[in-house]
């Protein structure tokens, strides 16, 4: 029996679980939950807390499905949250990034046209030339390696994620390190549709160097370089410790 035919047979209330891993987000949870309560019923939210100190997990609570708690890092709330689902299809969701209005009619029509995962184009939230130019390389980039990131919201069959290995449970890079995995078995479908990412990384320690900051990273990455080390240089933008 194909994925496919699966996916049909499989069906249940909610199509799509929306997996948000989050840590001290009071700020802006809400106004985010919000957006997404468009996409219910046909997605179950999960919020996945990595261990707040602030309101994050009491705000967030109203407005979703099922909240979670897990070890801190992003890869351990994610497979925690997919590990609850009850969804064929997961979607993992960054807490400051934004569905397009069509996000669920574009990833079934992507599982109808026999594939297995995707992300779609982002676009950062700024007004900043600069940052346009950057989020079209980052679309592009991606498309030409097959390589997704977490802020281009990964949609995934849950069969094939827990067949694949979930996510490595890394420190950095555990987006990267999945899309690996994933697109050594299938090619993933790259969605034109864009979600809305905060740039407030970018603005924060600025463009210039955080665009050489993540190549920097990356590099290392690929080069063999603790994930741990990685994550706190990307954590206080530093191309090196000091």
């Amino acid at each position: 029996m194909n994925h496919l035919v699966m996916y049909v047979m499989t069906q249940t209330a909610a199509e799509i679980s929306i997996i948000i891993p989050v840590l001290n987000e009071q700020k802006g949870i809400v106004f985010f939950l919000k957006h997404l309560q468009n996409f219910r019923p046909n997605c179950q939210l999960i919020i996945v807390d990595g261990g707040s100190d602030d309101d994050t997990v009491e705000l967030a609570r109203p407005y979703v499905d099922k909240v979670l708690q897990a070890p801190t890092g992003r890869a351990q709330q994610m497979n925690r949250g997919a590990k609850e689902s009850v969804a064929p299809i997961l979607l993992f969701l960054h807490a400051d990034t934004f569905l397009p209005e069509d996000a669920v009619i574009q990833i079934k029509q992507a599982i109808v046209r026999q594939y297995r995962w995707g992300r779609f184009d982002i676009k950062l939230m700024s007004g900043h030339p600069a940052l346009t130019i950057i989020a079209c390389f980052m679309n592009w980039r991606s498309k030409l390696t097959g390589i997704a990131t977490g802020d281009q919201a990964i949609f995934v069959e849950k069969d094939f994620f827990e067949t694949s290995g979930a996510y490595p449970d890394i420190a950095l890079m555990e987006d990267v390190a999945l899309s690996k995995k994933l697109s050594k078995v299938a090619k993933p479908c790259c969605i034109s549709s864009k979600v809305s990412s905060s740039a407030r990384r970018w603005l924060q320690f600025g463009i210039v160097k955080m665009t050489l900051l993540m190549w920097w990273l990356r590099l290392r990455y690929f080069l063999g370089n603790s994930p741990s080390s990685l994550a706190q240089l990307y954590r206080e933008g530093l191309f090196w410790k000091r």
